[in-house]
């Protein structure tokens, strides 16, 4: 069961795509989209993935954060990235530290959740029948963006 709304985000300090060490509490101030998928380059993946690839300037037109969760590693999320263009970062959950903590732990897999956390660092949406095609646009909606 994933994380209810009004919740406090856990905080977290992982690696993304590129090594760089990402904390939520780095997004303090600001709206933060943090979606959770099973593995990279996978159909239902890229579809999700390429939605927020495709919609991303409207998530920087309104100041809002994507990252994307899964427990493969940086190698993984750096061919990922690469093959598709991913203008956002990927977190390298693979301890599932992450994954646990929102309690969208699969066994093995993140299950499909998405999150958008508030400047305060409160849940304010939870998602968890995700349309992969059309995930950024759905999210963008809820967020009156």
């Amino acid at each position: 069961m994933p994380l209810a709304v009004g919740t406090d985000a856990p905080n977290f300090t992982v690696k993304d795509t590129n090594g760089n060490t990402v904390s939520l509490s780095d997004f303090a101030g600001k709206t933060v989209v943090m979606y959770f998928y099973p593995k990279d380059d996978t159909p239902g993946c890229t579809k999700q993935a390429c939605s927020f690839r495709d919609n991303y300037t409207a998530y920087q037109g309104k100041n809002i954060a994507v990252l994307g969760v899964s427990i493969d590693d940086e190698t993984s999320h750096q061919q990922f990235t690469e093959k598709y263009s991913l203008p956002f970062p990927l977190l390298a959950d693979t301890d599932k530290a992450i994954t646990t903590a929102y309690d969208v732990d699969g066994g093995g897999y993140a299950k499909r959740v998405t999150y958008v956390i508030d400047g305060s660092g409160k849940i304010i949406h939870v998602d968890a029948a995700v349309n992969t095609a059309n995930h950024a646009q759905d999210i963008l909606a809820v967020l009156g963006a």
